[in-house]
């Protein structure tokens, strides 16, 4: 694999095992400044521990991960400096209020013009009026709302979003898309994106990797990818794959 210089993540023959178990088996793909990346699969695919692994939460049986070229095994807090996540299964601690739990993250951060920084996000992510709200009193799609408040703060340069509009309304999301989008074109971020809605990854992502099983399957731009593989969307493509219709995909 041909990994550009100046990549914002680059996997390189990622295996995690679990005894006999390989849940990750030889994942390699990088995300590029300006890029983002769908990860799709069905459940149990091993995309969230994929995740983990580049977050440094899960330790790899084997394989690198390097985020701007800093290795997360052996520099994980330079590396992940610059790095943020948003998930709906990792609610914001729920006895602080919304604008309590982004004032400590961008400590954590170290933000400068921190509570600038805050003001503009409340008002990005429609949470002014939860300012002084407990977190965990919110709408699951609040709550969401300011999980992806909180993944913006440090204007990361690698973004990790694991089904970031799951449990938001059709309009919310997509007016989150188009923020992220936006912020992706305006700057150097990167952002690995996983979601199970294939219309969400078609209109967002500039490329999809179809993961079944731990091993990537296929690669490829969303809008195109089903033609090249005889499916009419890419909906279609996702039931093949997860069904291993598709044994023998392009691998990256």
């Amino acid at each position: 694999m041909n990994t550009a210089p100046t990549a914002v993540l680059s996997v390189e023959n990622l295996c995690k095992s679990y005894g006999s178990l390989r849940a990750v088996d030889q994942v390699a793909f990088h995300v590029a400044p300006g890029e983002i990346v769908g990860l799709v699969g069905p459940n149990g695919a091993g995309k969230t521990t994929t995740i983990n692994m580049i977050l440094g939460v899960l330790e790899p049986t084997a394989g690198q991960i390097e985020i701007e070229g800093v290795s997360v095994e052996a520099d994980r807090s330079r590396a992940l400096a610059r790095t943020n996540f948003a998930a709906v299964y990792a609610p914001l601690p729920g006895n602080l209020t919304v604008e309590q739990n982004l004032r400590i993250f961008g400590m954590i951060y170290l933000v400068e013009a921190l509570s600038e920084r805050i003001e503009e996000l409340l008002t990005a992510y429609d949470l002014a009026r939860f300012r002084q709200i407990k977190a965990g009193v919110l709408s699951s799609g609040e709550q969401s709302r300011l999980s992806l408040a909180k993944a913006m703060l440090n204007r990361p340069r690698l973004l990790l979003l694991d089904e970031p509009t799951a449990s938001i309304d059709p309009s919310a999301a997509r007016d989150i898309r188009a923020g992220i989008s936006a912020f992706v074109e305006d700057g150097d971020c990167g952002v690995l994106w996983t979601s199970h809605n294939m219309y969400e990854v078609e209109a967002v992502c500039h490329r999809v990797l179809f993961l079944s099983h731990g091993r990537i399957l296929l690669e490829g731009d969303p809008k195109t990818l089903p033609r090249e593989h005889g499916a009419a969307s890419l909906d279609d493509l996702f039931v093949a794959v997860a069904h291993e219709a598709l044994h023998h995909g392009q691998t990256t």
